[in-house]
């Protein structure tokens, strides 16, 4: 009889024990699968799912160094999310494990597969940076409510399920312009950040203009030295009035290597951009001698394009933009060189004795719209892309160069509208979309932003008009959408002096410009969007990033 009530009473207290377990899952925080950007197929499968805990372990199946670095930014994620620390092993244990690993027969580069059951969480994929996809997928689906965090989970409930995901376009990018005003390396790390929570893979660093030079190049120390710095700043839009304040720096080289291996570990290529024959007053004032008029020249204080550029005339112009070049792709190894080549004033080559004689030795004559000058854009720039192309890298530039006779083999960001880039992928040109019908973040986000909104340029691109772009729309033919590369938001600092406003401007609609560069279009959903990135934000306000609350009403 005592051995009975014993069973009977262990019976009931193992009763009693699955039912209180049972009633503190139903109180769980749960995971939400509805991230930004969303993944192209998530299927919720009908059985029981996993319960992330502290006794959770993240196992890597492979000694491979960028898989392991996966599995430390996901335990730093599940831990900023959460609050729980989840330790790594060695080997895959019965519903504790998270499983990060490699698949040979997936396809796509960067696409991934992520299967939740009661026996664990396993995230594949051909490639770790798939792989990594894949965990920002699973960081964001455990974003908790400010209130739920303070309550201090002791687990969170993923529902079973199969996510597959693969992104539309392979590039996915945001630009900073640093030449105007100068970011600290904590900001472009945090830029960085953003970028990598968006699932962006492409950092177009703007370092050089008529505002200021930012990058060491030793064999030209005067570049830093004496262009980094500008005498003035104008106020408001280019008034007469300045802060009479010297401005200036610039990155040391071993300072952007630095940056380049912090962005490389998160999946980000950053493309260095050295904007050239235009744009230049930088270098000018610094090597006056490579001008046509031989200066003097100064840094600019103002906003805008100016006359003074480099002379094509001179062969000492190309062995200095070697020079420059040269320095530039041993700390960047990106395989993309972006040299500008926008808003290029030929009024200096018209009277240059020198520019005048290229264009004779070279038999530069007008053809069709282009004029001789415009020609001797076209030369310059194939001179640079054959020692880009020496080297084993490609060129890129600004959609100008469409209108000088460049190769078919240089690819074109597309920004004066959609157009030249339209153009340029029936030419047979990779193209990067971004204009500034939609892509230019540096403008406006709300149409009523004559009180409370920060200064910006004097344009409107709404939200919804950035979710609403499509890089490659199908009235192009096919064989032209495989040129379209993918689109890329930009951020010119004109009017942007700190870190908050930087923020502020491009957040929200990084996550909107996130949804058109990764989903197809027919999965778009604007008001679906809205409710998801509200979700995000959350991460948006612990991180400390300013971003325009209002902005999704207007």
């Amino acid at each position: 009889m005592k051995n009975y009530c014993m069973n009977w009473l262990t019976w009931l207290t193992c009763l009693f024990f699955a039912l209180s377990v049972q009633a503190a899952n139903t109180d769980w925080p749960k995971a939400d699968y509805q991230v930004v950007p969303l993944p192209s197929k998530i299927t919720l499968l009908q059985k029981d799912g996993f319960v992330l805990n502290a006794q959770t372990l993240i196992v890597v199946s492979t000694d491979n160094e960028d898989m392991q670095r996966n599995g430390r930014f996901l335990q730093q994620y599940i831990e900023e999310e959460t609050g729980l620390k989840v330790s790594f092993s060695a080997k895959v244990e019965k519903g504790r494990s998270i499983v990060l690993r490699l698949n040979p027969k997936m396809v796509e580069k960067e696409g991934y597969r992520m299967t939740v059951d009661k026996k664990g969480v396993t995230i594949e994929g051909l490639t770790p940076q798939g792989v990594f996809y894949g965990i920002q997928t699973l960081r964001k689906s455990l974003i908790l409510s400010d209130e739920v965090r303070k309550a201090q989970v002791d687990a969170v409930a993923l529902p079973a399920v199969e996510i597959t995901d693969a992104p539309r376009f392979s590039y996915r990018g945001m630009h900073l312009d640093v030449a105007r005003h100068l970011f600290s390396l904590d900001f472009v790390r945090e830029y960085i950040d953003m970028m990598v929570l968006h699932n962006m893979n492409t950092f177009h660093w703007h370092l050089t203009d008529d505002q200021g030079w930012r990058v060491e190049i030793k064999r030209y120390p005067k570049l830093a030295e004496k262009g980094g710095w500008r005498n003035y700043t104008t106020l408001g839009r280019n008034s007469v009035i300045d802060d009479r304040t010297r401005y200036g720096g610039y990155y040391t080289q071993e300072e952007m290597k630095e940056i380049v291996q912090y962005a490389k570990d998160r999946y980000i290529t950053v493309i260095p951009e050295i904007d050239m024959p235009g744009h230049m007053l930088g270098a000018l004032t610094a090597y006056p001698e490579l001008g046509c008029t031989g200066g003097p020249y100064e840094v600019e204080g103002h906003w805008g394009i100016f006359d003074d550029i480099l002379c094509a005339g001179k062969e000492e112009t190309f062995r200095f933009v070697e020079g420059v070049l040269e320095e530039v792709m041993e700390i960047f190894p990106s395989d993309y060189i972006h040299i500008g080549g926008d808003e290029a004033p030929r009024t200096r080559w018209e009277k240059c004795p020198l520019c005048q004689e290229r264009i004779k030795k070279e038999h530069l004559t007008a053809k069709g719209d282009q004029s001789p000058e415009a020609r001797l854009q076209g030369y310059f720039t194939k001179r640079v892309e054959a020692f880009v192309q020496s080297k084993g890298r490609k060129l890129i530039g600004w959609d100008e160069l469409l209108d000088s006779d460049v190769n078919p083999s240089a690819t074109i960001m597309s920004w004066r509208g959609v157009e030249g880039g339209l153009t340029a992928s029936g030419k047979g040109h990779d193209v990067i979309m971004s204009p500034t019908s939609h892509c230019y973040f540096n403008f406006y986000m709300v149409e009523d932003y004559e009180w409370g909104e920060p200064y910006a340029f004097a344009e409107v691109i709404t939200i919804d008009k950035t979710y609403s772009f499509d890089p490659a729309p199908d009235s192009l033919s096919e064989q032209a959408k495989k040129h379209i590369l993918g689109a890329q938001g930009n951020l010119w600092s004109e009017y942007i002096h700190y870190d908050s406003e930087a923020e502020y401007q491009v957040l929200p609609r990084m996550g909107a410009l996130s949804e058109v560069q990764w989903m197809q279009p027919s999965q778009k959903d604007f008001k679906a969007w809205v409710e998801r990135e509200r979700r995000l934000t959350l991460l948006y306000n612990r991180k400390g990033w300013a971003f325009a609350k209002h902005a999704f009403s207007n």
